[in-house]
């Protein structure tokens, strides 16, 4: 298994709970304006300032199947950490704050310190740390501040830009029960690659939706990626530690073609 798998492989699965489970459902009349669907999905945004979540994480690519267990936390707006493990023995941390990230492994004993583009590289779409966070929560990537088109596809609402960006194009599935998302899609016309994150299952806790399961597929030009995320459990606004130290050592990688 080479570095760059090893590593584009667990930081899509780590980059990516107590109440009944919450499933997109349809609506009676589904009428509202795009306006008003896009004034409801900021209004359902994730309001807690911290998350803790058990994740088990499945990631499948051309060359390999793994999965793993992951301990998640998140302070919003600061920083994102995750630990990953195999059949019990930790093998990897990530921490992820709006200007930096820093990894190691522990199978080939290596580490990277370095900016957020590699994040964006691995995921085929440029992401910031705000975009990640969002993608984690079930909200939108991009602001929903132009006009859109509304139409119904299935039981979901969809919004398109009304005007497409010449570079990339961006659609919304947007959940007509709690206003999360069901879906997002964004996709880059030069290189072609498309990134979409699903959220098939929500669940209520402590008055917040948020995610019960989460599937992303980054689809580049030589490589397809699907990852699939379960939150096995989950809490909120807990006083949370993000411990990291790279250990004495280790060899600094790089990534060629990143």
């Amino acid at each position: 298994m080479s570095k760059r798998l090893i590593f584009g492989g667990f930081i899509i699965i780590l980059l990516f709970s107590s109440c009944k489970t919450m499933k997109s459902t349809g609506s009676s009349t589904m009428t509202l304006s795009a306006k008003k669907i896009a004034k409801k999905h900021y209004s359902s945004k994730f309001s807690k300032k911290t998350v803790q979540a058990k994740i088990k994480a499945h990631y499948k690519d051309s060359k390999q199947s793994n999965s793993l267990s992951i301990k998640l936390r998140m302070q919003k707006d600061e920083v994102i950490w995750m630990s990953g493990s195999f059949l019990g023995f930790p093998i990897a941390k990530v921490k992820i704050t709006p200007n930096r990230v820093q990894y190691y492994e522990k199978i080939k004993r290596t580490y990277f310190d370095g900016d957020f583009s590699l994040i964006s590289n691995a995921l085929g779409t440029d992401l910031n740390f705000q975009q990640l966070q969002n993608l984690l929560v079930g909200q939108s990537l991009l602001p929903l501040d132009e006009k859109f088109i509304k139409s119904i596809d299935e039981k979901s609402y969809r919004l398109t830009p009304k005007n497409q960006d010449a570079l990339f194009a961006i659609f919304y599935w947007i959940n007509p029960t709690h206003y999360k998302l069901d879906k997002q899609k964004v996709s880059s016309k030069n290189p072609d690659q498309t990134l979409v994150v699903a959220y098939p299952k929500y669940e209520r806790i402590s008055a917040e939706y948020f995610p019960k399961t989460i599937s992303i597929s980054a689809i580049q030009p030589k490589q397809t990626t699907q990852i699939e995320m379960e939150f096995r459990s989950i809490q909120f606004d807990e006083n949370l530690r993000f411990p990291f130290s790279i250990p004495t050592g280790y060899k600094k990688i790089t990534f060629k073609g990143m």
